[in-house]
C-alpha cells in the first residue's frame, strides 16, 4: 500500500493551530487541501492565515512564488460537512472529547466514500474508543502530529484495535511522503511519546515535592548534567500547567491509575490558582515582564582534594577518572578492586547515583548521572545531614576542578538525572514488550517528538542492560511506594543477552 496520490483531496477538520498546521504540510506537499470548521467562518480565516504562512516561506527562501501561489490555489474552505465529499483523506483536530469526536467522524461516513482514510490527531484519547462508533473502522487510524506541525517531524501513525493494517500502512507512507518521519504504535495511552516521557515531568516534581531541590536547579541539573534541552519546570511553562496536567490525568486514568503515571499534586495546585506558564504570566517561573529568573543553587569554590582512591571502575562514569587525571589530580588504585567508588582523603565515599539514599551509609555524597561527563557543565550531588562538611567540600572542589558548576541537594534517591532515565526507560522497554512499538521507533519518537538527547534504549545501550532495573530496584527499597521497582518486562530485558550460554 503506498502513500495518497497528490492529485487526492484532502480535507482538515478543526481549524485551531493544529488544524493549521497540518492542512498546511499536507497543502505544501501537493495536495488539494479543504478546510472545515463547525463555527461559522473560520475555515476562511484559517486560509488567509496559511496563506500568510506560505508568504513567510517565500521570504525564508523555502517555497518559491510560483509554488506559493499554486498553493493557494490548491486551498479551499467549505461552510458545511459535504464539500468534504470526494476527498481521500480526512483529518480531524477539533476539541479533545470523546463525543464530540465519535459525533463528527458518525457524520463524515454519510459524506465521503467508504475507501476514504479517515484520521484523528488526538493526543489522549483512545483511537479504538473513537473509531468504534464507525460503520466502516477498518479505515480509521490516528495521524498524532506535535506542535507545530509544519516544522516537528514526527508523526505517530497510531492503529486501533479494528484498523486494518493496509489503512495504518497508507497513513504511513503519505506521512513520510509529507515529508515528515512517521513511527508505527499501536494503540495504547499516551501512545509512544506521552506514554513515556511522562517520568521526565513526574520524577522532577517528586524531588520538588520532597524539598530536594528547587525548581531551578532541578532544570539545570537536566540541562547540564543530563543534555535535555529543556528542564521540566520550564517545558511544562512553555507548553501550559493545564495542558500538560491533563495529559498526565489522561494517561494516569487510562491505566487505571497506575502509581507509576500519577499526578503531581504540586502541578494541580498551580492549574488551580490559574498559575498556567507563559500564557498567563506566571507558573513554576514568574514570566511577567521585568521579572528576574531564579538562579540554580550552585556551591561556592572549594578547594580539590589532592588524591582520590578509585576502588572499581566507576561503571557509567569511568570517564570521570581520566578527566580527574587530566586535572593534575592523582588516582589511586585501591588494592581490593570491588565496588565502584571514589574514597577521598576524609574518607568519605564519592558514589554514583544507585537509588539509595546518604543517610544508609557512615559518609557518603553521591553524584548524578551524566549524559557526557567530559561536556557537562553542572554536577548534582547529594548528602545526608550527618554527611561530614569535608567530605562534601572535597567531592564539591573535585568536580570544580573538572571545570563543573556544583549543585547540592537533598538526600535524593536516584538524584534527579538518573531516576529520570532510568523510569524512561522502564516504560520504553515496557511499551515495547507490550507490542507497542518497536525499539527503533520509541528512541525516534522520543528523539523527534521531545528533542531527548539520546532514545531510551541508546541510553540503555550505554548504561548497560541492568542499570535502570537495578536503580529501581533500589529506589523501591528506600521508598516502597509503588512507583518504583524494575517491571517484569524490564527484568528480562536486563536478563537478556545477544548470546546466552547459560542454561538453567
Amino acid at each position: 500500500m503506498t502513500a495518497l496520490d497528490l492529485s487526492s483531496p484532502v480535507a482538515v477538520v478543526g481549524t485551531g493551530t493544529m488544524g493549521q498546521g497540518i492542512a498546511q504540510v499536507a497543502l505544501v506537499a501537493g495536495h488539494p487541501v479543504r478546510l472545515y470548521d463547525a463555527a461559522p467562518g473560520l475555515a476562511r480565516k484559517a486560509a488567509d492565515t496559511i496563506g500568510s504562512r506560505l508568504d513567510r516561506l517565500v521570504e525564508k527562501e523555502r517555497l518559491t512564488a510560483d509554488e506559493r501561489d499554486a498553493a493557494r490555489a490548491r486551498l479551499t474552505p467549505v461552510d458545511d460537512l459535504s464539500g468534504l465529499a470526494g476527498c481521500s483523506l480526512v483529518v480531524e483536530a477539533v476539541v479533545e472529547r470523546l463525543d464530540v469526536k465519535q459525533e463528527l467522524f458518525r457524520a463524515l461516513e454519510d459524506v465521503v466514500a467508504d475507501d476514504c482514510l479517515l484520521a484523528t490527531n488526538t493526543s489522549s484519547l483512545s483511537v479504538t474508543a473513537i473509531g468504534g462508533a464507525l460503520r466502516v473502522p477498518g479505515r480509521f487510524v490516528g495521524l498524532h502530529f506535535f506542535n507545530p506541525a509544519p516544522l516537528l517531524p514526527l508523526v505517530e501513525v497510531v492503529s486501533g484495535f479494528a484498523t486494518d493494517g493496509a489503512s495504518a500502512t497508507r497513513a504511513y507512507e503519505t506521512a513520510r511522503a509529507w515529508g515528515k518521519t512517521p513511527v508505527a504504535c499501536a494503540d495504547t495511552p499516551g501512545f509512544i511519546v506521552n506514554r513515556v516521557a511522562r517520568p521526565f515531568y513526574a520524577e522532577a516534581f517528586a524531588v520538588y515535592e520532597t524539598q530536594g531541590a528547587d525548581p531551578a536547579t532541578i532544570d539545570a541539573v537536566l540541562r547540564e548534567s543530563g543534555g535535555f534541552r529543556m528542564g521540566a519546570f520550564e517545558l511544562t511553562d512553555l507548553i501550559g500547567q493545564d495542558v500538560n496536567e491533563s495529559v498526565t490525568h489522561s494517561v494516569w486514568q487510562a491505566f487505571f491509575q497506575d502509581v507509576r503515571f500519577r499526578p503531581s499534586l504540586a502541578q494541580r495546585r498551580l492549574v488551580e490558582s490559574g498559575r498556567l506558564g507563559r500564557k498567563t504570566g506566571r507558573g513554576w517561573y514568574d514570566h511577567r515582564e521585568g521579572a528576574e529568573r531564579p538562579e540554580p543553587h550552585t556551591a561556592e569554590p572549594a578547594e580539590p582534594p589532592a588524591y582520590v582512591v578509585a576502588e572499581g571502575g566507576l561503571g557509567p562514569a569511568a570517564e570521570l577518572l581520566d578527566l580527574i587525571r587530566e586535572a593534575g589530580i592523582e588516582v589511586r588504585q585501591a588494592e581490593e578492586d570491588e565496588g565502584s567508588r571514589l574514597v577521598l582523603p576524609s574518607g568519605g565515599q564519592l558514589v554514583l547515583a544507585d537509588g539509595q539514599i546518604s543517610a544508609e551509609f557512615r559518609d557518603v555524597v553521591y553524584f548524578d548521572l551524566a549524559l557526557d561527563y567530559r561536556k557537562a557543565t553542572r554536577i548534582a550531588l547529594s548528602r545526608a545531614a550527618h554527611t561530614s562538611a569535608a567530605t562534601v567540600a572535597q567531592a564539591t572542589g573535585l568536580f570544580q576542578a573538572l571545570g563543573k558548576k556544583v549543585s547540592v541537594i537533598g538526600d535524593v534517591p536516584g538524584m534527579i538525572v538518573a531516576r529520570t532515565v532510568a523510569r524512561i526507560i522502564d516504560l520504553a522497554v515496557e511499551a515495547v514488550a507490550q507490542g507497542v512499538a518497536t525499539e527503533e521507533d520509541v528512541d525516534t519518537a522520543m528523539r523527534l517528538g521531545v528533542n531527548y538527547p539520546l532514545g531510551p534504549f541508546e541510553w540503555s545501550r550505554r548504561l548497560g542492560r541492568g542499570w535502570a532495573g537495578a536503580l529501581l530496584d533500589e529506589m523501591r527499597e528506600v521508598d516502597p511506594c509503588g512507583r518504583y521497582g524494575a517491571s517484569l518486562a524490564l527484568y528480562r530485558y536486563a536478563c537478556a543477552t545477544d548470546q546466552r550460554e547459560d542454561t538453567p
